[in-house]
């Protein structure tokens, strides 16, 4: 049977590399000073397929300081709103563009939102006075998945969020999590970067960075003994079957027993 559970464990596991031996433990990913800075400095930009939400207002005359919106859009087909961002802002499409009033076909990929937000009121000066744009990506978020008690897309509401912040947001973890073998899976899926986090020391903490990025995965994968509690649930029925099958045995053999006796 716990030659069985393991099996049980290995097939519940995910993002497994073949250097990754299943029953051994695998050293959590240290980060030097040059790339921590550059990971702590990161600011996503634009991609293909992301929403982006575009505010655009000017002054109501020169003497006021105060604004009229010309453009407040959050959605590109209806007046509806998601809460979870998924139908919210224009969809940049594959040619890393968006349709806008006025401006018609801009493109915006590979932008941050403060270098998108400042073309834009460039573009619209030529059509109106003193514009004021703010460009916001709706659609930032973090997937989560395994042994934690909510599962699922988690939205990035600040521009930034690391992982104790998302294992909170998640549940936190079940007591079939294994906290020293979390996995951070980062770009492109053809070929991943994978990062290990050892939450169980503060030593592997500091010397990795906690510091999430838009389109993360993050795997919390299961203990040991989630394997041997499934190996006892799926071998359970088969002891019962033949309990069942040898108990009428069992039962004469004891009745002629006593018998001779």
């Amino acid at each position: 049977m716990l030659v069985y559970s393991g099996c049980s464990t290995k097939n519940d596991r995910l993002f497994q590399a073949k250097n990754d031996p299943f029953d051994g433990a695998v050293p959590s990913t240290k980060i030097d000073d040059v790339q921590y800075k550059l990971d702590s400095s990161y600011e996503y930009k634009i991609a293909l397929n992301d929403r982006v939400s575009v505010n655009v207002f000017i002054k109501s005359d020169t003497s006021s300081q105060q604004f009229i919106a010309l453009l407040n859009k959050q959605s590109n087909s209806t007046n509806t709103t998601n809460a979870n961002n998924q139908n919210n802002g224009y969809l940049v499409n594959q040619q890393g563009n968006i349709i806008l009033p006025l401006l018609n076909s801009v493109n915006v990929v590979g932008l941050t939102e403060y270098e998108a937000s400042n073309m834009l009121i460039e573009k619209y000066k030529k059509y109106v006075k003193n514009p004021f744009v703010v460009v916001n990506i709706v659609n930032q978020r973090v997937i989560v998945i395994g042994e934690v008690n909510k599962p699922g897309v988690i939205p990035i509401v600040n521009g930034r969020i690391n992982l104790i912040e998302v294992i909170a947001q998640s549940g936190y973890f079940k007591d079939t999590a294994e906290r020293t073998n979390i996995k951070i899976i980062r770009g492109n899926l053809r070929d991943p970067k994978i990062r290990v986090v050892d939450l169980t020391k503060l030593e592997n903490i500091t010397n990795g960075n906690l510091e999430l990025k838009p389109n993360d995965i993050v795997y919390v994968q299961p203990r040991h003994i989630k394997g041997i509690n499934k190996a006892i649930t799926e071998i359970s029925p088969f002891f019962v079957t033949l309990s069942n099958i040898l108990n009428p045995f069992i039962q004469r053999k004891t009745l002629i027993g006593h018998s001779l006796d």
